[in-house]
């Protein structure tokens, strides 16, 4: 008899880790049947969605409430598809201020299926006292830094390190010369890549100060060129309506493959986030910002413990990369900040051989295989 297991996928990111794991478990249980929450690449990778949270993935407490009747929704119909399915097992993917309340609620109706957790909730940014609800909810923790798997294995917890799925997949496809063709851009340009997030609301807020920032950094450096690159899952428009003011600048969108572009950057201005990760792995030189809305500011700024934000800093374990948050983004400090770091040599070659550390912590692993293989061997 095939086993069916459900995933929760409610974020962009979410969706495409989960069709990426999705592949490999078909690979090792072509008779598996996957259903649950997600998007366009888990539907493509042949799981059954009921329903798709992806277009709705805001950060902030604020921006929540203003969607909580879909997110409410969502959550009752994933409780009664696991009520009347019976899945051998739930998979949640990040998303925590979803996924954990879910895993409790399944823990209470339904006990007899497992909860298999991939990518943890960042308990290390927020305190450990979300531990013991993990404990009592979830059956296995796969984490994807190693100082998760310690901090876990610390409070007895079933927990598996398999890697980082970034690890083998971040890479460009084409050389450098196809790109700078591409883009009309030349070996001696100053190429900065400007990536304000992957999500709409991210977007708004980050785009339009890089935009600030590259019309200052032209002005003190006219060989400077810049290439806005754009998450897929959010929409062109919005693009195009932030750029609209800012024609006359060297700006180019870049919409696919922008791993290779990314690739032949002098320096990048990244959305704190997975991408700096990405951007690390390419050992691009970079610097963090990120602005949101007050009150999710004020609140996040109580609750963090760490003393920088950025995920290539806290798996650095140090603050290699220098972070301008809120009321620190400036178009002044970003452009100050990126002209000091390109005229120092010795900073450069510092940096780059920090981020080769982070690649390798990363680890060099098959990432979604070893995930794949894990949950196989635990739902057996």
């Amino acid at each position: 008899m095939s086993k069916q297991i459900m995933i929760i996928a409610g974020e962009p990111s979410a969706d495409m880790h989960a069709a990426a794991l999705i592949k490999e478990l078909k690979k090792l249980r072509p008779n598996l049947r996957i259903s649950g929450i997600g998007g366009p690449a888990m539907r493509q990778a042949g799981a059954e969605t009921f329903t798709d949270l992806t277009p709705y993935a805001v950060i902030g407490f604020w921006e929540v409430l203003k969607h909580f009747p879909k997110f409410k929704k969502a959550f009752h119909q994933a409780l009664d598809k696991i009520k009347q399915e019976k899945p051998t097992a739930v998979i949640l993917i990040d998303y925590p201020g979803f996924n954990l309340r879910l895993a409790k609620k399944i823990k209470q109706q339904s006990p007899q299926t497992k909860v298999i957790y991939y990518i943890s909730p960042q308990i290390w940014a927020w305190g450990e006292k979300r531990i013991e609800l993990i404990r009592s909810v979830v059956d296995k923790m796969i984490v994807i830094f190693p100082f998760e798997y310690t901090l876990y294995k610390k409070h007895g917890i079933n927990v598996s390190f398999v890697g980082h799925p970034l690890a083998e997949h971040v890479y460009p496809r084409q050389d450098r010369q196809a790109c700078l063709q591409e883009t009309d851009l030349n070996d001696t340009d100053i190429i900065i890549s400007l990536l304000p997030g992957s999500r709409e609301s991210e977007v708004k807020r980050i785009l339009p100060l890089m935009l600030k920032s590259a019309k200052l950094m032209l002005e003190q450096e006219p060989l400077a060129k810049f290439l806005i690159l754009k998450a897929t899952n959010v929409g062109n428009d919005i693009f195009t309506r932030l750029t609209a003011n800012y024609t006359h600048l060297p700006i180019r969108i870049i919409n696919n493959n922008t791993c290779d572009f990314l690739a032949i950057s002098s320096f990048a201005w990244v959305c704190s986030g997975t991408a700096t990760l990405e951007t690390a792995i390419l050992e691009i030189p970079m610097l963090i910002v990120y602005k949101t809305s007050f009150p999710t500011w004020f609140i996040s700024k109580q609750l963090i413990k760490l003393p920088y934000i950025g995920l290539v800093n806290v798996v650095a374990g140090e603050k290699i990369v220098p972070e301008f948050i809120q009321y620190r983004a400036t178009a002044q400090n970003i452009t100050n900040c990126t002209r000091t770091f390109l005229k120092n040599s010795e900073d450069k070659k510092l940096l780059i051989e920090k981020l080769r550390q982070v690649k390798t912590t990363l680890g060099q692993t098959k990432a979604n295989l070893e995930t794949a293989r894990v949950i196989c061997e635990f739902i057996n």
